[in-house]
């Protein structure tokens, strides 16, 4: 079947503080600003646009699952176990809000972080395949 949809070109994430939120992601996960005005920032990280943008305290991406576990909106991929030890390590070194690393019964590992706001996010040690193929 031919895919009708080719990739996701933008991620949109609440924060409170426009200023305070695009600097932690530049510092803290390494992307790179484009735009900065008081109602958003544009940053590139990980292949992706993702606009933060000035929202109500409280407003996140998380959602509630109906066993009532809090759960992230997407993964990002590192490549192998000692990417993924490596980055949980150096988040903690940041004192970032960061979980245990986690064996989900799947392949790789996982571990799960935190934006200033509680925005969750997965960090998964595999990469997928399509896109290792796309680097090659």
């Amino acid at each position: 079947m031919h895919e009708k949809l080719n990739r996701i070109g933008t991620i949109y994430i609440p924060v409170t503080d426009v200023d305070r939120s695009q600097k932690w992601y530049v510092n803290h996960l390494g992307a790179e600003l484009k735009h900065l005005d008081e109602e958003k920032a544009i940053v590139d990280l990980a292949g992706h646009s993702f606009f933060l943008i000035h929202s109500n305290v409280g407003q996140t991406t998380n959602f509630v699952d109906k066993k009532g576990e809090k759960h992230f909106i997407l993964t990002f991929e590192v490549d192998g176990e000692k990417a993924l030890t490596d980055l949980h390590e150096d988040f903690k070194r940041r004192k970032m809000p960061v979980g245990e690393i986690e064996d989900r019964g799947h392949a790789g590992n996982n571990f799960v972080f935190a934006d200033p706001d509680g925005n969750l996010f997965d960090v998964w040690s595999v990469l997928s395949p399509v896109f290792k193929q796309a680097q090659n």
